[in-house]
């Protein structure tokens, strides 16, 4: 009898350590997924603004950023009245664009950055940070388009660069929240909710 005590109390603490064991691997795995889950963020990126002087996310902790590629010679160009529009409503409210010229689609961004520069400011009167000219797809693509298109660093999405005026919606965690389409405006109301929010 004594012996069956010894024996049953023996399975059932190498039983309890098993299940000990098990609900650590599963906290573990849960961590490894939710870290993979969350991916990188934008704030590991410098870059060069349109004047050649570095630009680090970092100092954007805390605000929720619109990231667009742009051309200066494109049907979409218009929009960036309303990038601009945008960006005085909400820039009190930790908000902030910024802008990626690239002649990635038809050539329509041929101009060197003093161009861009130029016509941005006097056709528009462009005043939210506007960055060097950069390629946004192909071999040359950017780090940081890489990181807003490959799942495996932004965490979201696997997505590719439609044209010219696409947005990516970092939140205030520098994480990519979500990618609209070219043709969206960017007044559009789920835009503006999400700012908003």
């Amino acid at each position: 009898m004594k012996q069956l005590f010894c024996a049953i109390s023996l399975i059932f603490l190498v039983s309890c350590k098993n299940q000990e064991e098990s609900l650590k691997n599963i906290t573990s795995d849960r961590e490894i997924v939710e870290a993979n889950m969350t991916g990188e963020t934008i704030y590991q990126f410098k870059v060069k603004d349109i004047q050649g002087k570095e630009f680090d996310f970092s100092t954007l902790k805390g605000k929720k950023i619109m990231i667009v590629n742009t051309a200066s010679e494109c049907g979409l160009t218009p929009q960036y009245e309303q990038l601009q529009a945008l960006y005085d409503e909400f820039q009190k409210d930790n908000f902030v664009i910024v802008g990626f010229p690239a002649n990635n689609f038809n050539q329509q961004e041929p101009g060197t950055n003093e161009n861009i520069a130029s016509f941005c400011s006097k056709n528009y009167g462009v005043k939210f940070p506007m960055m060097e000219k950069i390629s946004v797809k192909g071999n040359d693509m950017h780090d940081l388009y890489k990181f807003l298109t490959q799942k495996d660093k932004n965490g979201l999405e696997d997505n590719s660069v439609r044209w010219n005026f696409q947005k990516y919606l970092i939140n205030e965690n520098g994480h990519l929240d979500k990618v609209v389409a070219p043709q969206t405006l960017p007044i559009d109301e789920s835009i503006i909710d999400w700012i908003k929010a």
